[in-house]
């Protein structure tokens, strides 16, 4: 226990999924916790569940596409905490589609400024705030085993996953460069069984028929441990990542699916 006592840490798309699962995981550990996503609703109903098992946390309206809200979230978490340790970059969209063809140019800005730019803005706005400490710290940021092998009907969600995948490299050699102390590291989930599912339409079903796939028949069928994931084998390889014992990891790729993307 306490693995990350006494840190702060800010988790976008933290209301439900992964985001809720990492939050709540974090605060187990001892972070004072900043849930932020669009689903107010459910942002504040997690945070009271946080708080009622004994953890710190508290919630803040946020769209991550939104410069002028990554200032204020910034901005609120420096005047209330006085730092920052841990981002999790978490927060995205998935949209499916038969084929590129049929794709809307909007569709595919709109998965972009989520998955792409909002990370994009989580490091440009938080990474000052940490180096103001003078701590170090961990950002993760969230892509996917989207972002290793491609998929015929996910095209547009490969490309931004694997704008992460690279981009998350790179911040971390800037930060190297810097010797700031920030460690900076993507996580690859597999088949995790989260709401992301419902957005994605005609995946394995009839065109228009927009239902959510059969996640345990995907899972047998395509991961090598034949059972799917769960917001929590997540949450605890984002912990490690955020914690001092990774002190020695950035740069790094860390893949929890069951073996999916070697097979």
């Amino acid at each position: 226990m306490g693995m990350v006592e006494g840190k702060v840490a800010l988790v976008t798309g933290g209301a439900s999924g992964i985001g809720a699962g990492c939050a709540t995981r974090l605060a187990e550990e001892g972070a004072r916790v900043i849930v932020t996503d669009l689903q107010d609703a459910k942002g504040e109903e997690l945070v009271v569940a946080i708080r009622k098992a004994g953890g710190k946390a508290r919630y803040l309206h946020h769209d991550t596409t939104s410069e002028a809200d990554w200032e204020t979230v910034i901005g609120e978490v420096e005047k209330t905490d006085g730092r920052l340790d841990i981002l999790v970059n978490n927060a995205g969209i998935a949209i499916g589609s038969p084929t590129i063809t049929t794709m809307s140019l909007a569709d595919w800005k709109k998965q972009q400024a989520v998955n792409v730019e909002g990370v994009f803005l989580g490091c440009k706005h938080a990474l000052p705030l940490m180096r103001k400490a003078g701590n170090g710290g961990s950002i993760v940021n969230m892509s996917s085993v989207a972002g290793l092998k491609g998929s015929p009907i996910l095209a547009a969600y490969c490309a931004t996953k694997g704008a992460v995948r690279l981009f998350t490299k790179a911040i971390a050699m800037e930060c190297a460069n810097f010797k700031d102390g920030v460690r900076v590291n993507s996580v690859h989930p597999g088949i995790i069984e989260t709401p992301i599912w419902l957005s994605i339409a005609n995946m394995g079903q009839q065109p228009g028929a927009n239902a959510p796939p059969d996640l345990d028949a995907m899972s047998t069928q395509a991961v090598p441990l034949g059972v799917k994931g769960v917001p929590a084998d997540i949450a605890n390889g984002v912990l490690w990542l955020a914690s001092d014992q990774s002190r020695y990891v950035t740069g790094a790729e860390l893949v929890i699916d069951g073996g999916l993307s070697v097979r």
